[in-house]
């Protein structure tokens, strides 16, 4: 094709085409991964908006390409006209535009090429780095209108493909060969739109997990262009130019290229065997052979494969059946390699394990049929954290309460109108496998089979429950408790899928194991429980004191407290003599027999009556004594009143003039003066000593 400026024309009529293209594809993305939470999308439009820089620079080269063209046309006319050198050097030197197109090819294009891989792979970079917790497994939030974002995705790709198409025909033509580089961005963002909306058919479906690989996958190609770009630059360096070609700019990608226009495939791999093995790879019979009967062998390739699904392997923890157009052939086949009629007339159903996600998606997690599978009764496990688990606190998000019989006090009538309930949250976990694949898939889809022994389980626990006492819950009955719910739980179990009779034939569904933990009131509840057990515990500490103290009483008083407990029974048969006026003599033996214990105890009682005993006597002495002196005076008053009475004046007056100072003078004195030195013959001796009247 001639390289004028209609068909450069025709180029920047295409790149403004594509530029609105692009841009139309950029909007969509980007408020649709904004405003639709879907984060791969979001990527995406970075990518696309590249893509828009792409076109805006084949746009202005293309039509620098034809401005250069009219000016070469207007220098060719005038070079026809003129006669003189003067206007042959004019004319050279008003070809401006052939020199910025020089400039475009020198300076521009490899700077804005070195900004596009920049770009690329910061932009990849952060994206990567914001998004790339979410690919875990739950991290990925749900994404919104998922019919909105197939259809975008499905339009993006359609357009995207076409357009590259068309675009990649035009760049067979050398004159339009750089429109290479944008036919390579409108195909990535079919590849990209379709990728996109597969992602949200999958995850409608069932799984996350295409998503979740776009969310860093969208990132790191656009990394990955990035790099392409920065390497294209490096190498177009060192890459010989040919006079009057114009260079490939480095931002078209070459891998993206080959997307474009899948025909240049074939004929790249052939170029690439003659130039690596030195001769024309393409003219031998072999190539050409090949190149013949390739849809053969594809063919075959195929059909053996398809014949290969005749065989399935079992594996050692599974059991299977095999469906033959959905209906039930051989219910139950063991671990091993077994035949069957190829796919779709035959397929092997292992029973799966599912999970439901925080999105609420079910995952299958694996295939096994004698693997031992838990399912929750109950409330939630506890969270996994540093805190310990206890009554105060809270164990899980959102906990499951039970309603139980409250505590029966004594005294009250149980079965009354007005009777409370009580709350009480516990984990049930159930441990079970499967015993019969064809009954467990009759029980429902993949997926629901769970929700339904769930429903079933928790429905016979509940019931159960109900009718148990808080005290049991809580107390050392318990373990009662596990036993119980797994008889019934199977039993709720052994009802489901009912056949054509009406009759049940099960679930087949072994339960293994029920374990009743973990079980507590509610948080707010959990301080009432405290106060009785704290106040059990100071009963029981007030007991425990009492009793010490009991035991250092007794002990202190009678010696020991089983010697204190026989003197108080004594004293107790003393008491019941007394009462019922038995005879002075049984009341005298049983206080002898009391007052025999309390001294052979030897206890404080023992010398309380030790002392008791030594006071008595010393009574009854002293008082004997005086007795007997006493009748000595009489005696001695008999014998003699006059000297007995003067003996006891002067007894007595000596007594009263002990310690008194006497002074005898005459009757006949008239007037007495008497001085005495009123000192102490002490004074100054033993003033240290104490006073002994003190």
């Amino acid at each position: 094709m001639k390289a004028d400026h209609l068909s450069f024309k025709r180029a920047s009529s295409v790149s403004m085409l594509g530029l609105a293209i692009q841009i139309a594809i950029t909007l969509v993305l980007f408020f649709y991964g904004m405003y639709g939470n879907d984060h791969a999308a979001f990527s995406a439009s970075f990518l696309s908006m590249v893509g828009v820089l792409v076109w805006l620079v084949l746009l202005l080269l293309f039509d620098q390409h034809r401005r250069e063209r009219l000016e070469a046309m207007e220098a060719e006319a005038l070079a026809e006209e003129a006669t003189s050198s003067v206007f042959d050097e004019a004319a050279g030197d008003l070809r401006l535009a052939s020199r910025r197109l020089q400039t475009w090819y020198r300076f521009v294009i490899p700077v804005v090429s070195v900004l596009i891989g920049g770009t690329l792979i910061a932009l990849g970079w952060w994206r990567f780095s914001a998004d790339r917790a979410l690919s875990h497994a739950g991290e990925l939030p749900q994404a919104t209108h998922g019919g909105w974002a197939m259809a975008f995705g499905l339009i993006i790709a359609f357009v995207g493909f076409v357009f590259a198409r068309f675009i990649s025909g035009m760049a067979k033509q050398a004159v339009w060969a750089n429109l290479r580089g944008g036919a390579a961005y409108a195909v990535g963002m079919a590849l990209v739109g379709l990728l996109l909306s597969v992602a949200q058919f999958v995850d409608i479906a069932g799984s996350d997990a295409m998503r979740r690989y776009l969310v860093v996958g969208i990132p790191i190609l656009t990394i990955g262009l990035g790099v392409e770009v920065l390497l294209n630059f490096l190498l177009d360096l060192y890459r010989p130019r040919k006079k009057g070609a114009f260079p490939r700019p480095a931002f078209d990608s070459r891998v993206l290229s080959l997307i474009s226009a899948p025909d240049r495939i074939a004929r790249s791999i052939g170029e690439a065997l003659d130039y690596q093995l030195g001769f024309g790879v393409q003219q031998t019979w072999f190539y050409r052979l090949v190149l013949r009967w390739w849809p053969v062998a594809i063919g075959s390739g195929v059909v053996a494969v398809w014949a290969l699904s005749a065989l399935t392997v079992v594996g050692p923890d599974q059991r299977g059946m095999v469906l033959r157009f959905g209906q039930v052939v051989r219910e139950d086949i063991g671990p091993g390699l077994h035949l069957k009629a190829p796919w779709p007339i035959d397929r092997v159903v292992i029973p799966e394990i599912t999970e439901k996600g925080v999105d609420g998606h079910i995952r299958v997690i694996g295939r096994t049929a004698t693997g031992i599978r838990t399912l929750q009764l109950g409330t939630p496990p506890a969270d996994e954290g540093d805190s310990p688990i206890l009554w105060t606190n809270e164990h899980t998000k959102e906990e499951i309460f039970n309603i139980v019989q409250p505590s029966v006090v004594e005294g009250e009538d149980a079965g009354g109108s007005g009777q409370d309930v009580a709350l009480a949250a516990i984990e049930v976990p159930v441990k079970y496998a499967i015993a019969d694949p064809l009954l467990f898939d009759q029980l429902g889809p993949p997926g629901v089979r769970e929700d339904i022994l769930r429903v079933t389980g928790m429905r016979s626990v509940t019931a159960y429950l109900s009718s148990v006492s808080i005290d049991k819950i809580l107390g050392a009955d318990r373990s009662d408790l596990a036993k119980e719910m797994r008889v019934r739980v199977q039993a709720s179990f052994d009802g489901l899928n009912p056949g054509p009779d009406g009759v049940p034939r099960g679930s087949g569904v072994q339960i293994l194991s029920v374990t009743a933990a973990r079980m507590h009131p509610p948080s707010d509840v959990a301080p009432k429980f405290e106060q009785v057990v704290i106040a059990e515990q100071n009963r029981q500490s007030k007991i425990e004191t009492a009793l010490g103290t009991e035991v250092g009483l007794l002990a202190g008083v009678a010696g020991s407290v089983e010697a204190a407990r026989e003197i108080v029974a004594a004293i107790d048969i003393l008491d019941d003599l007394r009462a019922e006026n038995a005879p002075a003599q049984r009341q005298a033996e049983q206080e002898a027999v009391v007052v025999d214990l309390i001294a052979d105890a030897q206890g404080e009682a023992a010398i309380v009556l030790a002392g008791a005993q030594a006071e008595r006597w010393n009574k009854h002495m002293g008082a004997w004594s005086e007795a007997i002196r006493y009748g000595g005076m009489v005696a001695s008053y008999e014998a003699s009143p006059m000297v007995y009475r003067a003996r006891m004046y002067f007894n007595t007056l000596r007594n009263a003039l002990a310690d008194s100072r006497l002074y005898v003078v005459g009757a006949g004195v008239a007037d007495l003066h008497i001085r005495s030195e009123l000192q102490t013959n002490q004074i100054g001796v033993g003033i240290f000593e104490k006073n002994p009247d003190e």
